[in-house]
């Protein structure tokens, strides 16, 4: 059955910045295993994606949960 809320464009954002992320750090694990040692910048800033998807997955669901 269809609900008639119109949906928010949180939780899907969300789960793009957690999948990104989530990428990123297996990355960082498969140059680690294959020796690079001098890792780039933007490869840690984009592993914090991960973590901020989650926050914000969480909060999106509560404050929708909590309005129904």
């Amino acid at each position: 059955m269809a609900s008639s809320s119109p949906r928010s464009a949180v939780l899907p954002i969300s789960i793009a910045m957690f999948g990104i992320g989530l990428l990123a750090i297996v990355l960082i694990f498969a140059l680690f295993a294959t020796g690079h040692q001098d890792l780039p910048a933007w490869i840690s800033v984009v592993a914090l994606l991960c973590p901020a998807g989650l926050i914000f997955g969480v909060i999106a669901t509560v404050i929708r949960a909590r309005r129904h």
